[in-house]
C-alpha cells in the first residue's frame, strides 16, 4: 500500500460506504500495537475477530484491518444477523509475543469503545486468548465454554463453507454432492481441517497444502487418504478452497487455476474486484467469501443473543439456500455472483430487506 494513501482515502477506495471509526492503539508497557476498525454499525454493534500477525509494517496492518472490517459488514448483512462490521489487528507474532498483559491492554481499548465494537477470534488468536480478554471487557465473544462462551467457531465456519460449496457445485455440475469431485484445500488450520473432514464424509477426494509443515503432518495423520501438494491453486482439481490468508485470487492466478469452482473460508480472496471478471471469462464460478464463511459469525452472534447451538447450526446449514439464491439472482440479472452478493447485502444495509 502506498504511504501517500491515508486512512480516509483507503477507506473510500474500498467502498462508497466509508469506515465510521479507526482507532490506533498502543501500550508501551505491554508492547501492544493494534488497530481497531469499525466499518458500520447500521445493523448493530460492529462485530469482528482480532487477528494477530507479524505484519511487515503499520501500512500492511492498516490495509488488512480496513479490508477485513469492510468485509464483516457485508458478511453480517448477507447472513441476516443484526450486527455491524468491525475488525481488529494486533501487530506481533502469535507464537512468541502473546502475554496476558498485552491482551489486557487490548481489552481496555475495546472496552473504551463502549460496545460499538465486539471482538472475537481470528487468525493468530484462539479461545484461550479470548478468555483472557474477557477478564477485562464484556465486549468479547467466542470464549471457551468453560468461560461461558460458545467455544471455537472453526467447525461452524467450515460447515457454512461446505454448504456454500454444495450450492456452487449444484450450479456448476447439476448436483449438490461433492462425491467424486477433487477438492484442493489451501490452508489446513482449524477451519481447513474441519472442512476436509466434511468433504471426505461426502465422498470427495481431497488434496491439501499449507505453509506450516506441522499442520500438514497433523491433517495427514487425521485423514490418511488426502494427498499433500506444494500448491493446489493451479492443481488439476474440480474445486479450489482457499482457507488461509486472503488475496490468492490475482490476475496471474486467474490464468492458471484449473478448478471450475472456487469456494473457501479465507477472507478477502480477490486481490482486486476485477479478478472475478477474469475468472468468469474462463468459466470459473467464485462463491464470495463473505457469503461462504459466515458460519463463525453466526455462531458468535448466537452467543451474544443467547440462541442455542442447535438453532445456530440449523441457520448455518441454510447458507446453502442463501448461496443458491445469490447465484440464481446473478444469472437472472446477468451480473457476477460477487455483484449479486453485494446487492443482497446492500439492500439489507439500506433497510429494504
Amino acid at each position: 500500500m502506498p504511504t501517500t494513501l491515508g486512512v480516509f482515502g483507503r477507506s473510500r477506495e474500498l467502498s462508497a460506504r466509508s469506515h465510521e471509526q479507526v482507532v490506533f492503539c498502543e501500550d508501551e508497557k505491554s508492547g501492544l500495537k493494534a488497530i481497531i476498525a469499525i466499518h458500520s454499525t447500521a445493523l448493530g454493534p460492529a462485530l469482528g475477530g482480532c487477528r494477530m500477525y507479524p505484519y511487515a509494517d503499520e501500512f500492511e496492518a492498516l490495509e488488512d484491518v480496513l479490508r477485513l472490517s469492510w468485509g464483516m459488514t457485508y458478511k453480517a448483512a448477507a447472513a441476516g444477523v443484526n450486527l455491524g462490521g468491525g475488525k481488529s489487528v494486533i501487530i506481533g507474532d502469535p507464537n512468541s509475543d502473546k502475554s496476558e498483559e498485552l491482551f489486557a491492554a487490548f481489552a481496555r481499548f475495546v472496552d473504551n469503545l463502549g460496545g460499538r465494537y465486539v471482538t472475537a477470534g481470528d487468525v493468530g488468536t484462539n479461545t484461550d486468548d479470548l478468555d483472557v480478554i474477557g477478564k477485562y471487557t464484556t465486549y468479547v465473544t467466542g470464549r471457551s465454554t468453560a468461560a461461558g462462551g460458545s467455544g471455537d467457531s472453526a467447525r461452524l465456519t467450515a460447515l457454512g463453507v461446505f454448504n456454500a460449496m454444495r450450492a456452487g457445485a449444484e450450479s456448476v455440475w447439476g448436483t449438490a454432492s461433492l462425491a467424486g469431485r477433487t477438492v484442493g484445500v489451501e490452508g489446513v488450520g482449524k477451519v481447513g481441517g474441519e472442512l476436509i473432514a466434511l468433504l471426505i464424509a461426502d465422498g470427495a477426494e481431497v488434496c491439501a497444502t499449507d505453509v506450516n509443515d506441522a499442520a500438514l503432518h497433523r491433517v495427514s495423520i487425521d485423514h490418511p487418504s488426502i494427498r499433500l501438494l506444494s500448491s493446489v491453486a493451479d492443481a488439476p482439481v474440480d474445486v479450489y478452497a482457499p482457507c488461509a490468508l486472503g488475496a490468492t485470487l490475482t490476475p496471474a492466478s486467474a490464468d492458471t487455476i484449473e478448478a471450475k469452482l472456487i469456494c473457501g473460508a479465507a477472507n478477502n480472496q480477490l486481490a482486486n474486484p476485477g479478478v472475478e471478471q477474469l475468472l468468469r471469462r474462463r468459466g470459473i464460478t467464485w462463491v464470495p467469501d463473505f457469503v461462504a464463511n459466515a458460519g463463525g459469525l453466526m455462531q458468535v452472534a448466537g452467543e451474544l443473543q443467547g440462541v442455542d447451538r442447535a438453532t445456530v447450526e440449523a441457520d448455518v446449514t441454510r447458507i446453502f439456500d442463501r448461496t443458491r439464491e445469490i447465484i440464481s439472482a446473478a444469472r437472472v440479472s446477468g451480473i457476477s455472483i460477487g455483484a449479486a452478493a453485494n446487492r443482497f447485502a446492500e439492500r439489507r444495509l439500506d433497510g429494504a430487506i
